[in-house]
């Protein structure tokens, strides 16, 4: 047997419990920084204090010494803005493992029977499914196309359509007087039918109206967070 030692890197593992929490922020840390635009001197403690494992080499102090002024000032410098950065991706890391489901962009136009019934049918079993049904010229159908729009925008894990009554193969069904129509669908199960959806909103209404709606009956997520959520929670903090 052979008295060769093979000198490889340790396999790469989730830390649990707070040490291995702060180990992993301070990887991220280290990870995250411009590391060029850093002297010599604070790369190497970087990457010392990154490092959940002990040095093969014995310096010292090793480890077990108290850490220095230097290296105080050093975590200490861009903190809050660094852990921000580090929660949202442990957010959204945590987000992908729970599998919520794809997320979309914008409202998806359907130009038949069959793209209405492989949508409804086909989509991911934790996504919502909102349809619009409508007729070109309709009162309500056009303002109803533009709250979508603002809709998507806000809901990117719901997936919001429309389709016009003659596409769908089924007209004689959508005629104008339940137009337009909201149907909303989960795991391939029709969740809302509401026909003639106008009649319960006022005569000029918004995105909010229809996302109040919507809401009533329990069939939009929670909205998440946009881009300046990290700021705001600052504030709170």
């Amino acid at each position: 047997m052979s008295d060769r030692i093979v000198d490889e890197e340790p396999a790469a593992v989730t830390h649990t419990g707070p040490k291995g929490v702060i180990n992993d922020w301070r990887k991220f840390k280290l990870e995250s920084m411009d590391q060029e635009a850093l002297p010599p001197n604070k790369r190497e403690l970087l990457r010392q204090m990154s490092s959940p494992h002990k040095p093969r080499d014995s310096c010292v102090g090793g480890f077990n010494r108290k850490m220095s002024a230097q290296e105080y000032e050093l975590i200490k410098e861009d903190d809050e803005k660094s852990l921000r950065k580090y929660r949202k991706q442990c957010m959204e890391e945590m987000h992908e493992r729970l599998s919520f489901g794809p997320k979309f962009e914008g409202v998806y136009d359907l130009d038949s029977g069959e793209a209405f019934l492989e949508v409804i049918e086909k989509e991911h079993w934790l996504t919502v499914v909102v349809v619009h049904i409508f007729n070109d010229g309709l009162q309500g159908c056009e303002v109803l196309n533009n709250c979508m729009d603002c809709l998507a925008t806000e809901y990117p894990s719901v997936k919001f359509c429309r389709i016009s009554a003659a596409a769908t193969g089924a007209g004689e069904r959508f005629s104008d007087d339940v137009l337009p129509a909201l149907l909303v669908y989960k795991a391939g199960e029709l969740l809302g039918n509401f026909l003639a959806v106008t009649q319960h909103f006022s005569e000029e209404f918004f995105a909010t109206d229809v996302e109040a709606f919507l809401n009533e009956y329990g069939l939009l997520p929670e909205k998440e967070c946009g881009p300046g959520a990290d700021e705001a929670e600052a504030d709170v903090e």
